[in-house]
This record gives C-alpha cells, structure tokens and sequence, in this order.
C-alpha cells in the first residue's frame, strides 16, 4: 500500500514538472501535430487547384483555422486567399506566416498512392494539375503551425496573421493574382498591419536543413514575349516572303549573347530562357507570324534595366536585318527577394533551435523566383528553404521543383512547423533584445 502510495506520489510530482515545463509541452505539440501535417499534406497534394481557383484549399484551411478558434478569419482576398488573424495574451507586435496554396499545370509522374489525378482548364487548354512546387507541403506546415500556436496563445507576444495566398506561381492570363493583389487589397496596411513577415518554401536539399542567405536569395523575374511578323509563302519560295520562323531562330540565338556578353557579371548572374515558340501549321507554307515566350531573371536593378534595353535592340535589329518586324512585352513577375540582414540576425538562434545545430546552412543564390518579394518591399522579410529531398537520393539526383518527378521527404515538415512556431514565438524578444 505504502508502495503504491509513493508511486502515485511520484507519477503526481512527474505530471506537475511535465505541465509547468513550457519546451516539453510545445514537443508534445509538435509531436501531435505531426501525424496531422503529414495528412494534410497527402490531401492538398492529391487534389491539386490552380492560381485564383484554390477553392477547396481555401475552404479546408478556413475549416481548420475557425476550428482553432481563431479571432478573426478574412476570406476571399485576392480571389482565393485567407488571413487568418489570432491574438497573443500578452501585448507585443503583430508579424505574418505566410504559406502559398497553388500548384502547377503539369502532369504528375511520382507514383505516389496521393499522387494528383486532377484535369483542368488552363488559358483555354485541358492541362494535368500537380503540387510540383511543394505548395501542398507549405500550406499543411502553416495549418500545423496554426494549431501549435493557437493551443498556446498564452504565450504569444502580440498578434499573428496567417497568409495563406493565391497564385504565387502567376494568375491566369488577364487576370491579377498572388501576393502582390494581397497588398493591393490592403494585408500590409492598416492598425493590424504586420511589421515582418516570415516565409519558407520546399527544396531539394538534405532533408530537414533549413537555408538562408542574407541579402539578395532568390532572383528577380519577368515574363517575356515576342512577336515575330513576316510574309507568308510557300516552303519551297522562301524568297518570295518573310521567314518569321528564321528570324525567330537568329533572335532565340543572340539572346544568349546578352547575358555571356553584354553585362557585368560581376554585378550578378542574369539569365534569358526561351521556353515556348509557335509558328507555322505545315511544314511547306513559311507563316506570317511566329511567338516566342521565355522568363529573364536578374539579381540587380541595373544589371535588368541594361538587359531589358539590349535585348529589345537586338530583337528589333535582328528583325529589320531580314525585312521583319517583332514586338517585345516585358511584364515583371517579381522583384529579387532579399532577406533583411538584421532580420536574419535577430533570429538566426530560434533557426537553430528549430533545426538543430548543424543543420541551419548559407545557401547560394537561387535562379528561381518567388513573389514573397513583393512582401519583403514593404516590411522587412525572411524567407528560407526547407530541405525536403528524399532518403537515399543523391544531391545531382534530386528532382527539381517543377519536376513531374518532385516530392518531399515528409520527416522534414515537422521542422518546418518548429520553424514557423518558433519565430512567431521568438520575434518579439528577439527584437527587444
């Protein structure tokens, strides 16, 4: 008797010490949500939407953020989006999470048992739809993070709003979309405007590592568009007409010379990729026009302005040389997204409690881009990448975001959830430090 007694007693002191000690309880947390992000993540990824159409995403995470008892969920910003509003028990800032929510007109290839099955339309034509940019990882992340934080808001030091946004891969054509119609909308203005903003994105990296770089991250980008106008005539005549489809082939060509030539490296790297051309219906007849589409990315202002000029000049010359004309639409995506070095600095601690020492890595700069810049033009930001690549996979081996191939190491999420929950926890006195 005396013996059970004690052991009660024991089991009683153990259950107190466990309850006050703040670290075990957010583990237990982590712990717990774990298994829900995981789910999460299988469900998004397996019914993938595209940019302004994330309507049952939306709806899932309202659903979720509602039933944490969050003060104040707003819906339908910038077509599709949701902020979620939740408020601290003690006085401090306010900051914002942010999480993208589309995917990607392509046809998914991984062989996953969730793996997308989703058919849409996408600017007229019938595409697959796949989460092949880690989106379904970043919204299931921000949705566990929501829960860890809203189950001890007690402890939260101001007030945390919650972006989940539409369309950061592009909107569909003629309409406006992603982070830049959520500043439009007035997220970043206001009484409740956050003062930072926090973000993290899926990568092909060693799992669970999180990488940052201070300063310029990843690169600036914009749409390019090219038209190129001949005269039509038979194949076998070429001299009687203008061949668009070689002039489009001598531009496509000199291009490249821009940026190997051109510009001062040494200012930053700059790319010109030509991904699309269209022209012509038989191999016999020479069209009268021919359309090409690519993307330019640059990391300095000066270096995109003198690209932008020199290539607009060698379109046009190229197409005079030959009797053609070409037009030349530019239309900016996004500006380089560049984390705030004090920012950085001040939370660098909570990244590596995050993920443990020796897994916070400096990561070179990305040649992708990410409308989060658009944010970080207004408040100071961090965005950071989150190591996902799967077990026994070589780094050159490794699909790349974009890929019909591209999947996430699901063991790597949870830190992404510590991450999230620990600079909404951490920004407060870290800044007061």
């Amino acid at each position: 008797m005396r013996i059970s007694v004690f052991i009660f007693v024991c089991l009683l002191f153990a259950f107190a010490v466990h309850a006050d000690d703040p670290s075990q309880k957010l583990d237990d947390a982590f712990a717990s949500v774990e298994p829900k992000v995981i789910g999460w993540r299988r469900d998004i990824h397996q019914h993938p939407e595209l940019g302004n159409r994330e309507f049952e995403t939306a709806r899932k995470v309202v659903e979720h953020l509602e039933g944490l008892g969050f003060d104040e969920v707003r819906t339908g910003i910038a077509h599709t989006g949701v902020v979620g509003i939740l408020k601290g028990g003690r006085p401090g800032p306010t900051i914002a999470l942010r999480a993208d929510m589309d995917a990607l007109p392509v046809a998914e290839q991984t062989g996953l048992p969730f793996a997308s099955k989703v058919k849409t339309q996408y600017n007229g034509k019938e595409v697959s739809v796949m989460h092949a940019c880690g989106h379904d990882t970043h919204v299931a992340i921000l949705m566990g993070a929501a829960e860890v934080l809203a189950n001890n808001r007690d402890k939260i030091s101001g007030t945390i709003q919650f972006f989940f946004q539409p369309a950061e891969e592009g909107a569909p054509a003629g309409e406006e979309g992603g982070a830049k119609l959520m500043i439009k909308e007035g997220v970043l203005h206001g009484a409740d405007a956050p003062e930072a903003i926090f973000g993290l994105h899926a990568w092909p990296v060693r799992a669970g590592t999180i990488n940052y770089r201070s300063g310029s991250f990843l690169a600036a980008a914009d749409w390019l568009q090219i038209n190129v106008k001949g005269r039509q005539t038979h194949g076998s005549s070429p001299w009687k007409g203008v061949d668009p489809v070689f002039v489009a082939a001598e531009i496509m060509t000199a291009l490249q010379a821009i940026p190997s030539r051109q510009l001062d490296i040494t200012k930053g790297p700059a790319v010109i990729t030509i991904g699309s051309i269209h022209g012509g219906v038989r191999g016999n007849i020479i069209p009268d026009e021919v359309e090409m589409l690519g993307t330019i990315r640059t990391f300095h202002a000066g270096v995109r302005e003198n690209l932008h000029a020199k290539l607009r000049r060698t379109v046009r010359l190229i197409a005079e040389a030959s009797g053609a004309t070409a037009t030349v639409t530019i239309q900016p995506y996004a500006p380089v997204t560049a984390n705030d070095p004090e920012l950085l600095e001040r939370m660098m601690p909570t990244l590596r409690h995050a993920a443990g020492e020796g897994n916070v890595n400096e990561h070179p700069l990305i040649t992708g881009a990410e409308d989060f810049a658009h944010f970080q033009r207004h408040i100071p930001g961090l965005y950071l990448m989150l190591g996902v690549r799967k077990e026994g996979v070589a780094a050159d081996a490794a699909p790349a975001n974009h890929s019909p191939f591209f999947d996430a190491n699901e063991d790597a999420l949870i830190v992404g959830v510590r991450t999230m929950v620990g600079l909404a926890f951490d920004y407060a006195s870290a800044t007061a430090r």
